[in-house]
This record gives C-alpha cells, sequence and structure tokens, in this order.
C-alpha cells in the first residue's frame, strides 16, 4: 500500500498560522504592557510637573495678594501678564548664574513666545484625559446677627475670609497637592 504524502500548503499554511499566533502572543505578553507602562510613567510625570506648576503659581499669587486663588483662568492671566513674573521666569541669579524661573519644564507643550520652556496654558489640564484640574480654597464664612434692644433684627453681617490654604488635585488620580484642613499640608504634595 502506498501512502500518499500531505500537500505541501498545508504544512506552509500551519507554519503561518504558528507564526502569527507566536507574534500576538509576543505583542500581547511583552510590547503592549511596555508600551502602556510608558504610557503612564509619562503621563503620571507630566502631570505631576503641572501641578507643581501651579502650586509655584499659587505661592506667586499667594506673595502678591496675601491669599490665594481657586481660579485657573485668573491664575493663568496672572502668570502671562505680571510683570514681576515675567521678571522672575526670565531672570538669572547674580550669585549662582542659576536661573530663577519657579518653573518646571514641560516635555509636551506647545512653547509660548515668552518662554521656551514653559507655556501658561498647559495648567489647565490633565495631560492623559484632557479634564481640568481640581483647585479649591479654603473659605471661611462667618454670619453674625445684630438685634436690637426690641428684639428685631437689624442687619446680618457676613463676613468672608478667603484663601489661606488651598488644594489642587490631578482628575487622573496622579497625585494632590495641599489640604485645605491641614496647615501643615501647605503646599505639600502627596508624591514627596
Amino acid at each position: 500500500m502506498d501512502k500518499k504524502s500531505e500537500p505541501w500548503y498545508i504544512h506552509a499554511g500551519l507554519y503561518v498560522v504558528i507564526a502569527i499566533l507566536a507574534y500576538v502572543l509576543i505583542r500581547v505578553a511583552i510590547i503592549d504592557p511596555t508600551e502602556y507602562i510608558q504610557k503612564e510613567n509619562y503621563f503620571r510625570s507630566e502631570s505631576q510637573a503641572r501641578m507643581d506648576n501651579i502650586r509655584q503659581a499659587e505661592i506667586l499669587w499667594e506673595k502678591r495678594n496675601d491669599q490665594y486663588t481657586d481660579d485657573l483662568d485668573t491664575l493663568i492671566y496672572f502668570i502671562k501678564t505680571d510683570s514681576a513674573v515675567h521678571a522672575l521666569m526670565t531672570g538669572v541669579d547674580s550669585f549662582t548664574n542659576r536661573s530663577t524661573n519657579p518653573f518646571e519644564d514641560l516635555a509636551n507643550v506647545k512653547f509660548s513666545p515668552e518662554s521656551e520652556t514653559f507655556a501658561p496654558e498647559s495648567l489647565f489640564y490633565s495631560p492623559k484625559t484632557h479634564s481640568k484640574y481640581i483647585l479649591q480654597v479654603d473659605t471661611t464664612v462667618s454670619i453674625d446677627t445684630v438685634i436690637n434692644r426690641r428684639g428685631k433684627i437689624v442687619r446680618v453681617d457676613t463676613n468672608t475670609v478667603i484663601g489661606t490654604l488651598y488644594y489642587v488635585e490631578c482628575p487622573d488620580g496622579y497625585g494632590t497637592i495641599g489640604d485645605l484642613k491641614s496647615q501643615s499640608l501647605k503646599n505639600t504634595a502627596s508624591w514627596e
């Protein structure tokens, strides 16, 4: 009895299927997780750098206005237009010959004409989801009711104290800076 051999194209097809499955396995097991980890590391470091820049902007705002602000638009406008901030960003310390710029360089921003390493508009959004950073300032409201001798309310005095503490949070969960209740956590980042 003569035994027939299998056609060559069946073996070739099996080799192609094995090669494709090996590529898919390598891609799923090695390449994709590595790319994911690299992207996550980039998003974390970039987001933390942006939050650190918000912290520096809040510190400069507080030095100028004796309180913090919870409005990112106002804060960014302040960075872009204030002459003292501009002088600080472009200045050089005469003793150490280092830049006095308090802001960190960012990896992926469209550079502004005023600065080659920092764009204030980058402080609006997280790099991963482009969600706005959460910025809050502690606000204390005290209400005092003034009553005359007859027991009638004359007026209600309201005193609002804004901005002795601030809090910045990344919407993607890459950390926070500051606290609204504890003075000891003022200007402290969760990753430091």
